[in-house]
């Protein structure tokens, strides 16, 4: 039996489909952004070189946040120092953080001066910095139920104000939960695809992202009637608890430097305090405990697979935030989209 050898035009197809199909995927792959959350605004090599190799092109720019005292009106805190946007050749996207509590109570004239007051500083910032031409602004705010109508009141104002397009922030809850917790009045959002529980519980799961939980949240992501993108975490933080069982956050914080005669290994996260220590400014007592919490490179390959399975419409990562305390921590192909 004469065995016939593929003709030239067979092979032709077969790799024009192999090609095709590659292509497909590469460009399918979604493309990669960056938060800046640091008043104190410096970008060093390392963030830099970090964004050029990723071929990133939006800073998501923390501007300020505004928060509110009992019984004050709502301020701004937090703001960003005079920052160079030429340093870094990107699209500046101006966030605003701002504090649930801020639009608990406000009167309809108190909303209007709120959008008002927000857009002016926005204003008066970017023109300090040089920040020209965005197209968007975000406003990052946990509303709830109570706060909703305030908030969305807001969010109409500044667009009127703002004569631009206007994006917010979307929790897990309020992805799960869109049908009480409503669907803001926006261009876009952007799904915190972290924070998945509380750091304050007593739990073994990892707070600042439980895969599991996280796909719980967002069972139909899907169906969300709004363009969304995704922001997938970097940051790491310890958990200590005193004797009296109190607890407190220590931004930044890795295992590795917990390694060391001042601490005592009680599981792979948890550490007890073996000698009085100040770690990162805050001052530990012997015998308090410190729960490391940190994204290492195979949950974040893990999370960016799901999201690749899971949603059915184009979308982009944004990690939070670009910082070099926490790029060392990846490689270039693990930040890859």
């Amino acid at each position: 039996m004469k065995i016939h050898s593929p003709s030239k035009i067979g092979v032709f197809w077969a790799l024009l489909a192999i090609l095709t199909l590659y292509g497909c995927d590469r460009s399918s792959a979604p493309q990669t952004h960056f938060y800046y959350w640091k008043s104190n605004a410096h970008l060093g090599e390392l963030e830099k070189e970090t964004f050029e190799a990723l071929q990133a092109e939006k800073l998501y720019l923390r501007l300020f946040d505004i928060d509110k005292k009992p019984g004050a009106q709502p301020e701004p805190v937090g703001v960003i120092n005079a920052f160079d946007t030429t340093g870094l050749n990107a699209a500046y996207i101006p966030v605003v953080f701002i504090t649930n509590r801020v639009f608990s109570g406000l009167a309809q004239e108190e909303i209007k001066q709120l959008a008002v007051n927000t857009h002016q500083l926005i204003g008066q910032i970017s023109e300090k910095s040089k920040l020209v031409n965005y197209d968007e602004i975000q406003i990052d705010c946990d509303w709830t139920n109570s706060t909703q109508s305030a908030f969305f009141a807001f969010l109409e104002h500044l667009k009127q104000l703002s004569n631009t397009e206007i994006s917010c922030t979307l929790r897990l809850h309020q992805v799960k939960y869109k049908e009480s917790t409503g669907i803001p009045p926006v261009d876009k959002v952007y799904v915190m695809a972290y924070a998945t529980s509380s750091p304050l519980e007593d739990t073994e799961l990892n707070s600042i992202l439980d895969l599991a939980l996280l796909e719980d949240y967002l069972q139909t992501i899907n169906e969300y009637p709004l363009p969304f993108d995704v922001a997938l975490p970097l940051y790491s933080w310890a958990i200590v608890t005193n004797h009296l069982g109190e607890k407190k956050l220590i931004n930044g914080v890795s295992i590795q430097e917990l390694e060391n005669e001042n601490f005592e290994r009680k599981n792979n996260e948890t550490y007890t305090v073996q000698q009085d220590v100040f770690v990162r400014g805050m001052w530990l007592n012997k015998g308090f405990t410190v729960k490391v919490e940190t994204i290492s490179p195979q949950l974040l390959r893990e999370t960016k697979s799901y999201f690749r399975k899971k949603l059915k419409q184009p979308y982009n990562l944004i990690y939070y935030h670009l910082d070099s305390l926490f790029l060392k921590r990846f490689s270039i192909d693990d930040l890859k989209g």
